[in-house]
């Protein structure tokens, strides 16, 4: 699949305590993102916790990829955003993030998902 051809946005809402949930939002943008398509991860409310080194890594889920290794790999090939308000809400900075990670506002994920061929999921 050509990667100029189309992009996923992806937007996590929850943390822990909807792990099923919150893994499948992680393993559907790395998925898509091995499958060729340009993937942009974005982590609000208690995903946020997902951007900060070693709180995926807390996080096993049985028969699924882990957490941690699905978000390096869109970190790797993608993009990984936190959303600006949440990380305000938590004290949470850039620096306080994994390497790679950006903080970003609503204006910008408003941006990418009307972007032209441009395909937005939630979980």
């Amino acid at each position: 699949m050509d990667s100029s051809a189309s992009s996923l946005v992806v937007k996590v809402t929850c943390g822990p305590e909807a792990l099923e949930r919150l893994n499948q939002g992680f393993t559907v943008a790395a998925t898509a993102l091995a499958s060729g398509l340009a993937v942009s991860l974005w982590l609000t409310g208690e995903a946020t916790w997902m951007a900060v080194p070693g709180r995926a890594e807390e996080l096993l889920l049985p028969h699924a990829a882990a957490l941690a290794e699905l978000r390096d790999a869109v970190l790797e090939g993608g993009r990984l955003t936190v959303c600006g308000q949440c990380a305000a809400r938590r004290g949470l900075v850039e620096a306080d993030l994994v390497a790679g990670a950006v903080i970003r506002g609503a204006a910008a994920f408003v941006e990418e998902v009307v972007a032209p061929r441009a395909r937005a999921l939630v979980y």
